[in-house]
């Protein structure tokens, strides 16, 4: 499949980078990196002109009241709710129109180049390059946390221009199907609907993608590029051995057009990429289980009560936390902890 980004590479632009790609490895990025620097700038669009034009034109009331700070929260929420959502849908395109991914065999998955996988993959960078400019930005209120977040993220994703595991790049980014629904339970906390029933449908779709996604979908899609990258370990690329040149598929001229001498998976690369995906599966279902007890706690009264009385005579006995009471000698309990589904504090970074 050829690249269907509508803006053609830009010469000036891919001469400008075809040194550093030279030096760090990275062939496809001037083909690119046009697509990774104006996805970037739309996004930046978004969050300084479009959101707050919108917002204060939509939500007069609840806008207008916010802090710089708060604001610089919302206008990042806005970006979110638009990057994922449109990068969900040009995933599930590429995977549902590009008939070549469907004949690739486990070669190509590791070291193949099709233009709608890696056009995918320049938008999810180029969002990253925005996380990091606007993170660095406002490192007092994002936190280093969230720096090291965006440099770990944009790296990983910057591995694609090997090109390496191209095929996955659309399958990965269908983890952030249920983004779009956390973003709308964020709005929802800020819009003074806590606890509506919208909130609740929306809560039940946003368990209901999350599951099936990144616990289901996410899991096993992980289990079949630990099989690839098993055998890219201990087996290079057919193309380059030349008493195997007869036998090759004829599509593989185009596939494989980009594998060198130095195509391998080294066991560095296998390395950080498993243990971040590692990573983040064991995040998803730890995430998982604290939205269905966050969904339990805002719409079943006795669990919340039952659970805020035990926390807060557990706080009295362990002496970390004053509990006051009644004249009745009741306990008075302590607001309860927020979780994942409550959306941030004030001053939060936004989910990614």
């Amino acid at each position: 499949m050829k690249d269907p980004f509508p803006i053609p590479p830009i010469p000036a632009l891919s001469n400008a980078v075809q040194p550093w790609a030279d030096y760090l490895d990275l062939p496809t990025l001037p083909l690119h990196i046009h697509e990774v620097l104006i996805i970037a700038v739309f996004y930046e669009a978004v969050r300084s002109l479009v959101s707050p034009v919108l917002s204060r034109r939509l939500f007069p009331a609840q806008y207008g009241a916010l802090s710089r700070t708060k604001k610089l929260n919302w206008d990042v929420h806005v970006v979110s709710l638009v990057q994922s959502t449109t990068i969900n849908a040009l995933a599930l395109w590429v995977m549902f129109v590009d008939d070549e991914r469907y004949q690739m065999d486990w070669q190509e998955r590791l070291w193949g180049y099709s233009g709608g996988s890696a056009m995918i993959q320049a938008l999810a960078a180029g969002y990253f390059v925005w996380d990091l400019f606007i993170t660095a930005a406002n490192v007092n209120i994002f936190g280093l946390g969230m720096l090291a977040h965006a440099v770990s993220a944009l790296l990983v994703y910057s591995f694609g221009f090997r090109p390496f595991v191209n095929f996955y790049s659309p399958v990965f980014i269908l983890w952030e199907l249920s983004s779009p629904f956390l973003n709308i339970h964020w709005f929802f906390d800020k819009l003074g609907m806590t606890g509506s029933r919208a909130q609740l449908y929306n809560g039940l779709v946003l368990i209901a993608t999350f599951f099936s996604c990144r616990l289901v979908y996410g899991t096993y899609s992980s289990l079949l590029v630990y099989r690839d990258l098993w055998s890219g370990i201990h087996q290079g690329p057919d193309v380059l051995a030349a008493d195997k040149a007869d036998a090759l598929p004829a599509r593989y001229a185009e596939s494989m057009k980009f594998v060198t001498s130095s195509s391998e998976v080294p066991l560095w690369l296998a390395a950080i990429y498993v243990g971040s995906n590692l990573t983040l599966n064991s995040l998803n279902f730890y995430w998982f289980f604290k939205m269905i007890e966050a969904v339990r706690k805002r719409f079943d009264p006795k669990v919340e009560g039952k659970q805020e009385v035990a926390e807060a005579v557990k706080a009295t006995a362990d002496g970390s936390a004053a509990v006051t009471t009644g004249t009745d000698g009741a306990f008075t309990p302590r607001p309860r902890r927020r979780t994942i589904l409550d959306g941030e504090d004030p001053d939060a970074p936004p989910p990614i």
